[in-house]
């Protein structure tokens, strides 16, 4: 089962050419960004995420929410392995499915079914485990003879669709997302958010960055808003 613990956690960045007279430009251009300081070095340096802790048991579905720069795709990264933090500690267990760049992997020359195995080796599969879900992706993903298609020939919707029902597929513990599902017809959203939830009640852990508050209402368990790298609220979704 999945387990995600961040305890403390801290995430930064040095902004080059921001030395002398020119912090205060800086300042006002990342207003809406983490919080801005100096380091040891003396350096200025924006702090993506500042001393952020959170727990996740299994059936727990996350949403992030918050501006622009709040720190929501920080945390993904962090909890994904992507960003290390110069300090704090991260504890992920159970397998990662990371969608945080969904059609990674993708060829544009090739088909929507060459591409389920190029998407499913990204996501750890090896090629005769692919072929056992290939139907399964085939019916949720609802794409029909563009299946044998090229993905240059699919809208930006079709390829999110397919990759979506990709990842879907694979055996997860821990599934991160930042915000996409808005892409695509309502039908397919709607269907999509009932596998998320579905997830949930399995006892899969989820954690979704969106600005969308409504979608958090229906897919979450959770919500965590974030200013300027830091939790500013925290709590249950109690219709979830």
């Amino acid at each position: 089962m999945g387990y995600v613990r961040a305890d403390n956690v801290v995430v930064q960045f040095p902004i080059y050419g921001a030395a002398g007279g020119s912090f205060r430009r800086t300042f006002i251009r990342a207003a809406t960004g983490g919080t801005l300081s100096r380091d040891e070095a003396q350096r200025v340096v924006v702090k993506a995420l500042d001393g952020v802790s959170l727990e996740l048991k299994p059936g727990e579905r996350l949403g992030l929410s918050g501006h622009n720069g709040s720190g929501k795709t920080t945390l993904l990264r962090v909890l994904a392995g992507t960003y290390e933090p110069i300090s704090g500690t991260v504890e992920v267990r159970g397998q990662v499915i990371s969608m945080l760049s969904v059609t990674l992997g993708m060829d544009a020359e090739a088909t929507g079914r060459e591409n389920i195995f190029l998407r499913g080796a990204i996501l750890g599969l090896r090629r005769r485990e692919t072929e056992k879900l290939v139907e399964e992706i085939a019916e949720f993903a609802e794409l029909g003879d563009y299946l044998e298609m090229p993905l240059r020939s699919y809208s930006s919707g079709m390829s999110m669709r397919l990759a979506f029902a990709v990842s879907m597929a694979v055996p997860s513990d821990v599934v991160l997302m930042d915000e996409w599902l808005s892409v695509g017809d309502q039908e397919f959203a709607a269907k999509a958010e009932a596998r998320l939830k579905r997830m949930g009640e399995d006892g899969h852990i989820m954690v979704l960055a969106t600005h969308d508050a409504s979608l958090i209402a229906r897919t979450c368990t959770r919500v965590i808003r974030l200013e300027h790298g830091r939790i500013a609220d925290d709590r249950p979704i109690a219709s979830a």
